[in-house]
């Protein structure tokens, strides 16, 4: 499942990013990797952006970003 598809509070560990090199890469920058644990904080209405915590760090993303990065939920809050 998609970022944007994880709800407010869960928890879910990214498994793959949808996109080029330099997409992967400027996500790896921000800590958005393989294997990280990643929380939905809360989502914007009308498709506004996400607000996550990853790696004890909160960030914004865009709808559209957020739509290329794969995880698996676990369901934790």
């Amino acid at each position: 499942m998609s970022l944007i598809e994880v709800e407010d509070g869960q928890t879910g560990i990214i498994v793959s990013v949808v996109g080029g090199k330099n997409l992967t890469k400027r996500l790896a920058d921000l800590g958005l990797v393989s294997g990280t644990e990643i929380k939905v904080i809360r989502k914007a209405l009308f498709s506004g952006p996400l607000q996550v915590e990853v790696s004890g760090s909160r960030l914004v993303l865009g709808r559209g970003l957020a739509s290329k990065i794969m995880v698996l939920s676990n369901g934790r809050k």
